[in-house]
C-alpha cells in the first residue's frame, strides 16, 4: 500500500500564521531582554524590572498584552510613530533604535523601551527567546535555492511522515502543522511570527520542522534566532536581482545558511552539485566547522556521493530512476513529478532524510506519492492533449519544464506566460527568449502586474522572444486578459498536444492595480479545456 504524500485533514484551517500564538507563553523580563540583545533600558530601574514579556510583534494593530512592540525604522515612516497604538493594545515594552526613541518620547508611551542601533538585527534572537527557543527542542531543515524549494520541502515531508515523524512544513504555497493548512503570506515570515509558530508547532507535538529559506528570508533577518539542524541547496538561477546588487550578493544571502561565520549556519548540509553554484556552495559548507560537511546529491559528477542514474519516464510523466547512496546501495526510487530536475529534488530530499537519521528506504516509499500544487500540475477534463499548469516564473525554471514536457509528448507545445510587475525586470526578456525557443505557440499574457502597467511588461517579454531567429522559434502571440489566452491556447491544441500555463502556479489571485482579484489558472484552465471537451472548439 503507497504511504500518503502529505497526511490528510478534514478540519478546518487554523487561522493565519501571522496570527498564532502558543497556548502557554513563556514570561521573560523585560531586563532579561535588553541583556540578551545589549540594549539600553529607557525607563525606571522599578518599572522594569517589574515588567515581564509573552510575545512580539512589528505590527502595532497585532500587538497583544504583554507583547514587546519591535518599532523598526522602515522605507515610508518609522514604526516608533505606531507605539500609541501598540501601547493602547497592551505592549508591555518597545524595542527601537534612537530616532525611534525620539518619537516615543514625544508620543509619551509610558513603558520601558529597549534601544539599540540596530533593532531588526536582534529581533530574530529576541523572538527566540520570548517564545523559548522552540527551534532548538524540533529539528529543523532549511531549503534554499532558486527553483525547486517548494518542490523538495513537500518531498521531504513525504519521506518524513513515512518514518513516523510528526511534522510541520513553512514554504512558498502554504504552512501545515501535523496535517493541517495554516495560511500565510510570506514564503518565511517575519522573525516574531515564525517563533510563534515554531512554538505552537511545539505544544502541537511537531518534532521536524521542514522550511523553506528565501534569500530575502536570509538577508532581512527572518531567520535570525533558528538553529537549523541541516540545510539544503537546490540550485541558482536569475530571480530577484531587483533585490540582490548582482548573482553574487544573491549566492552570499543563500551562502548564510552554510556558512560557518553565520549566525544561522547549519551545522549539516545537502549541497545539489549539478551547476558551478552548487558546486561552490558545497565548498562554503565543507569550510564550515560541521558534523558532516556536505552530502552532494544529483548525477553523474565523481564529486557527488550520492548519484542518480537515468530516469525511466511512463506515459503518464512518472517516472523510476536508480538513487545510490554514499555507501553504494542502489534505491529504486518512484516519482509522480516528471522532469530531471525532480530527480534531482528528490535526491536531495532522501538525502536530507537520511542525515535526519530516516532510513533512505522508509524515504523512497514516502516520496513515492507526493503530488505539488501548481508544480507541474495536470489538469484533466477528458480531452486528448496534456494540460499543465506550473509555477515557473524564472528563465531557467521555465525552460527545464518546457524541456520535460518536449520530451514526453510526441505533440506540439502551446506555453502561456508573462512576467510580474514590481519585480526582476531584467529577466522579463529572458523569459520570452526561453519561451519562444521551447514552443510553437508562444502566447505572452498578463501574470501579476502589480502596480506597473501590464503593456509594459508585455513588450519586454515580446522583445526577448522576438529577438530569437524565426528559424528558432515557434508563433509568438500577445493576448492581455490571461483567461482569454488561456482560451486561445487550449483552441490551439490538437490530440497529443500540450498547453502549459506557467508562471502563476498554485496562486489563486491575480494583482493589478495593487488589487488582487481572484484567478487560479488550474481552475481557468480547466473551464477553458471543458468548453472544448464540450464541443465548442
Amino acid at each position: 500500500m503507497p504511504v500518503p504524500s502529505r497526511p490528510q485533514s478534514t478540519s478546518a484551517p487554523l487561522k493565519s500564521v501571522e496570527d498564532l500564538r502558543p497556548a502557554h507563553p513563556v514570561r521573560t523580563p523585560v531586563n532579561v531582554l535588553a541583556a540578551a540583545a545589549g540594549a539600553r533600558i529607557e525607563a525606571s530601574a522599578g518599572a522594569a524590572a517589574d515588567v515581564v514579556v509573552t510575545g512580539v510583534d512589528l505590527r502595532a494593530q497585532a500587538i497583544a498584552e504583554g507583547d514587546l512592540f519591535a518599532a523598526l525604522p522602515g522605507a515610508r515612516a518609522h514604526g516608533a510613530e505606531f507605539a500609541a497604538d501598540a501601547v493602547a493594545r497592551g505592549a508591555a515594552a518597545i524595542l527601537t533604535d534612537e530616532a525611534g526613541f525620539e518619537v516615543v518620547t514625544r508620543l509619551g508611551a509610558d513603558v520601558p523601551v529597549l534601544v539599540h542601533h540596530d533593532p531588526r538585527g536582534v529581533l530574530g534572537e529576541l523572538s527566540a527567546t520570548i517564545y523559548g527557543r522552540p527551534s532548538e527542542r524540533m529539528q529543523v531543515i532549511g531549503i534554499t535555492g532558486t527553483s525547486g524549494k517548494t518542490t523538495t520541502s513537500y518531498l521531504v515531508e513525504g519521506a518524513l511522515t513515512a518514518a513516523g515523524r510528526t511534522t510541520g512544513l513553512v514554504g512558498t504555497i502554504e504552512t501545515r502543522m501535523k496535517g493541517r493548512r495554516v495560511p500565510s503570506a510570506l514564503t518565511t515570515p517575519e522573525a516574531p511570527q515564525l517563533h510563534a509558530l515554531f512554538a505552537v508547532m511545539l505544544e502541537q507535538g511537531v518534532d521536524t520542522v521542514v522550511m523553506e529559506v528565501s534569500s530575502h528570508a536570509l538577508s532581512l533577518g527572518r531567520v535570525d534566532g533558528v538553529r537549523f539542524d541541516v540545510g539544503a541547496f537546490t540550485n541558482l538561477s536569475q530571480d530577484h536581482l531587483d533585490f540582490h546588487r548582482d548573482f553574487e550578493d544573491y549566492f552570499a544571502a543563500k551562502a548564510r545558511l552554510f556558512r560557518a561565520e553565520s549566525s544561522v549556519h547549519a551545522p549539516r548540509a545537502v549541497v545539489c552539485v549539478d551547476d558551478v553554484w552548487g558546486q561552490r556552495m558545497a565548498e562554503v559548507a565543507a569550510d564550515a566547522d560541521s558534523v558532516v560537511s556536505r552530502v552532494a546529491t544529483v548525477p553523474g559528477g565523481p564529486e557527488a556521493e550520492w548519484t542518480a542514474g537515468a530516469p525511466t519516464v511512463s506515459p503518464s510523466g512518472s517516472q523510476t530512476f536508480s538513487l545510490t547512496t554514499p555507501d553504494g546501495t542502489s534505491l529504486e526510487v518512484l516519482l509522480q513529478l516528471p522532469g530531471r530536475y525532480n530527480v534531482a529534488n528528490a535526491s536531495v530530499a532522501v538525502a536530507l532524510g537520511a542525515s535526519l537519521g530516516v532510513d533512505p528506504l522508509e524515504a523512497v516509499k514516502g516520496i513515492a506519492e507526493v503530488d505539488v500544487p501548481g508544480r507541474v500540475q495536470r489538469i484533466d477534463r477528458g480531452q486528448d492533449f496534456l494540460a499543465v499548469v506550473d509555477y515557473a516564473h524564472k528563465p531557467a525554471a521555465l525552460e527545464a519544464v518546457i524541456a520535460t514536457l518536449r520530451s514526453q509528448v510526441p505533440g506540439r507545445i502551446a506555453v502561456v506566460v508573462g512576467a510580474g510587475g514590481d519585480r526582476d525586470t531584467g529577466k522579463r526578456p529572458l523569459m520570452g527568449s526561453a519561451a519562444a525557443r521551447g514552443a510553437d505557440l508562444l502566447i505572452i499574457t498578463d501574470d501579476n502586474p502589480r502596480t506597473e502597467d501590464p503593456a509594459t511588461i508585455r513588450a519586454a517579454v515580446r522583445e526577448g522572444a522576438l529577438e530569437v531567429p524565426e528559424s528558432e522559434r515557434g508563433e509568438v502571440r500577445e493576448v492581455a486578459d490571461r483567461a482569454r489566452a488561456i482560451a486561445d491556447a487550449v483552441s490551439w491544441a490538437q490530440a497529443g498536444d500540450v498547453v502549459l500555463v506557467a508562471g502563476k502556479g498554485h496562486e489563486s489571485g491575480q494583482e493589478i492595480s495593487g488589487v488582487k482579484h481572484p484567478f487560479d489558472d488550474r481552475e481557468v484552465l480547466g473551464e477553458a479545456i471543458e468548453q472544448v471537451v464540450g464541443g465548442s472548439k
